[in-house]
């Protein structure tokens, strides 16, 4: 008659999640989809540690996903320049490590990944322009034209 409790916590995830994508802005959203790729692969990495093969298929499978058709797909390669042209390698990279992770079960490159991301996700926050200006004294402006451009609304 009931779903189970497991369910009813997917559902009320998702519920936040879609109200956060609702109210967030670009800026946000890319910060979103760097946590988003950060969940998938610490699914990935607990599933094959576990030897779950299929669940950890999936889970790398969104996180591909999430980089190459979220973070890749969103970089305005025409204003964003150098910047975003190595990004979009640097994504690249990330895919196709990823698939060698899922074939050859191979976790440190998991991690790789991860703290790739990591590292990238710092840096979007560091630039955040909802963040007071004083806030951010010392952020290379160079780094502005790189943020992704969402699709204008």
């Amino acid at each position: 008659m009931f779903g189970s409790t497991k369910s009813g916590a997917s559902a009320y995830a998702r519920v936040g999640v879609e109200t956060g994508v609702a109210a967030a802005n670009p800026h946000k959203l890319i910060i979103m989809l760097f946590d988003g790729a950060q969940v998938a692969l610490s699914n990935a990495l607990l599933n094959m540690r576990a030897g779950n093969v299929a669940a950890k298929g999936q889970a790398i499978s969104k996180a591909i996903m999430i980089i190459d058709s979220g973070l890749r797909a969103s970089l305005d390669k025409t204003s964003g320049g150098e910047i975003a042209a190595n990004l979009d390698g640097l994504y690249e990279y990330m895919g196709n490590r990823l698939l060698v992770a899922n074939l050859d079960n191979r976790p440190e490159i998991l991690e790789e990944v991860r703290n790739l991301l990591i590292d990238i996700r710092s840096a979007w926050v560091s630039i955040d322009p909802d963040v007071a200006p004083a806030a951010q004294a010392g952020t290379d402006d160079a780094l502005r034209p790189a943020i992704p451009r969402l699709a204008k609304a």
